[in-house]
């Protein structure tokens, strides 16, 4: 498969604390990877590692096709992978329409699969909330927008990070609806979440980080019969 992102030999640190270790991670056009591990195990530092957020960094990744190992994030981001941090980030002075619209943009191949109405009917309770700023959505809400906003800008891969986090019940389950609805579509997607059951359904593959480093990678199919070794990194 075409690969869009691949890192190789990928070190990362925070001021003096080696964060991630010799990591060799890689996401192919159509995938669909769960990134999973224990809290403060390194899955938000590799996304950022990926991205160009974390500065202080040693390996080599590659998106594209081209070397980014020194990239900065726009620079990712104008090679369409598109970014739903942990927070959210949207912005809470614009209302929900002006938060999509302003993310609006053709695809590097001119793509606009994702147009302002297909964003609305894959999210009815945006819908009906366009004129509502930011600051006055619900959590669940909030993460739709900023789902949304992403796929506004037509990427070729979508990065999910904690998507669900301290989210109600059915807004979950609402939450995981899009991202199968997103998988189906094609576009390549890694998602993190602490919920790896529900990950590994909706993953083509997985790979487990733990202390920094990647102990279990596979697909989803060959992961599910190991339980042993996910109880042993993943505390379940």
């Amino acid at each position: 498969m075409d690969t869009l992102i691949e890192a190789t030999g990928l070190h990362a640190w925070y001021g003096s604390s080696h964060i991630l270790h010799n990591v060799d991670f890689s996401l192919a056009r159509g995938e669909t990877v769960g990134l999973l591990g224990r809290n403060g195990m390194g899955k938000s530092t590799l996304i950022r590692s990926l991205l160009g957020h974390v500065r202080q960094r040693e390996g080599r990744i590659v998106v594209q096709g081209r070397d980014l190992t020194r990239g900065r994030p726009h620079e990712v981001a104008r090679l369409g992978i598109a970014y739903v941090p942990e927070g959210r980030g949207i912005f809470p002075n614009l209302t929900v329409k002006e938060n999509l619209v302003m993310a609006a943009r053709a695809g590097l191949r001119g793509q606009r699969d994702w147009n302002f109405e297909r964003i609305l009917a894959t999210f009815p309770r945006l819908a009906e909330r366009l004129d509502h700023l930011g600051s006055q959505l619900s959590g669940g809400e909030q993460q739709m927008l900023s789902i949304g906003r992403a796929l506004m800008t037509n990427p070729d891969a979508i990065i999910l990070d904690e998507a669900t986090e301290g989210l109600a019940p059915l807004i979950v389950a609402e939450i995981w609806r899009v991202i199968a609805t997103i998988r189906a579509s094609g576009l390549a997607t890694l998602v993190v979440d602490r919920n790896y059951r529900t990950v590994m359904a909706h993953s083509d593959r997985l790979v487990v980080l733990e202390k920094g480093r990647v102990v279990l990678s596979g697909t989803s199919e060959e992961l599910q019969r190991r339980p042993t070794e996910l109880g042993r990194y993943l505390g379940v």
